[in-house]
């Protein structure tokens, strides 16, 4: 394991390149979450930044949803603090996290099917004091929707009758009508098509062009791999690795989710010596570890 040198201010732009420094919009310190004995997260640091798409992966029971929902307002953590635009901060409820400009679509979606897109898109958020303003409604669903270059033949149609590809759009973009500055996606394209999984990280890229920060859970590395500026890898309720676009590789992903290469502890994300694994040392150069071979089809040494 080696110490990867680094920038002293993470630099980004609009669309995630470099570019002039900026402060994170979240930043998360020593968050700890327990549920009775089991103890989901152990001291974990995050910081998200505007314009780019970080992905959270990890095995099932890794702490992704249970750190997204600290986030999201579901959960309070037990330990450590949230900063969010610089200022220290509560997220207490739901509601609290959308005020801020955090917004989550889950895995499941939570929409109506019986209902048209315009009725799901503004569902608790109706525009109209008395009687719905329903032609202000449709027109604002259509430039949301124009705006995520979505193709969606009516906006008076069911949600039933959609593709599944569609139904996430539509989920994503009742998530943008905040202008919020974080957009979690929990597995997007989990029960997706090719056709419709191209769409949606179309969709992924075009929100992180259009400055918003991103974060993606997903078990897909393809999809990871396609879209992600950073990768941060959750095992056992703590960070076990931490990848930029540049270096990331499915072999290193993959022997960090499954603790064959392990993250020294105690180096805070943002610090410049952030630590890191150079695969190209002979210890832990890809397809090796110490003493053995690892092969990410069995997801150990071998």
């Amino acid at each position: 394991m080696s110490l990867i040198p680094g920038d002293d201010d993470v630099t980004t732009d609009a669309g995630g390149a470099a570019g002039s420094s900026v402060v994170p919009v979240v930043r998360m310190r020593g968050i700890s979450k327990s549920f009775g004995h089991i103890q989901a997260l152990r001291t974990v640091d995050l910081d998200l930044y505007p314009g780019e798409v970080v992905a959270l992966v990890g095995d099932n029971g890794a702490g992704k949803s249970t750190l997204v929902k600290i986030l999201a307002g579901v959960h309070t953590q037990d330990a450590g603090t949230v900063e969010f635009e610089g200022r220290a901060v509560s997220i207490p409820s739901p509601s609290a996290s959308r005020d801020l400009g955090i917004a989550t679509v889950f895995q499941d979606l939570a929409l109506c099917d019986n209902l048209d897109v315009v009725a799901n898109l503004f569902l608790g958020q109706e525009l109209g004091h008395g009687p719905l303003d329903e032609e202000a409604m449709e027109q604002r669903s259509w430039e949301l929707l124009r705006r995520l270059s979505a193709r969606i033949p009516s906006v008076r149609m069911p949600v039933a009758t959609l593709s599944g590809g569609q139904r996430q759009i539509v989920a994503i973009a009742r998530s943008l009508i905040g202008e919020p500055a974080v957009v979690i996606l929990d597995e997007p394209t989990a029960a997706l098509g090719i056709a419709q999984t191209a769409e949606v990280l179309n969709l992924i890229e075009l929100l992180r062009d259009r400055g918003h920060c991103v974060v993606l859970i997903s078990h897909n590395m393809a999809d990871v791999q396609a879209v992600a500026d950073r990768v941060i890898v959750l095992r056992l309720g703590r960070v076990n690795g931490r990848f930029r676009a540049p270096e990331m590789s499915y072999e290193n992903i993959i022997a960090s989710i499954t603790g064959v290469l392990n993250l020294e502890e105690g180096t805070p994300e943002d610090d410049p010596r952030e630590r890191s694994f150079d695969m190209r040392s002979p210890d832990t150069r890809p397809g090796s570890t110490p003493g053995g071979t690892f092969d990410p089809r069995d997801g150990g040494p071998r």
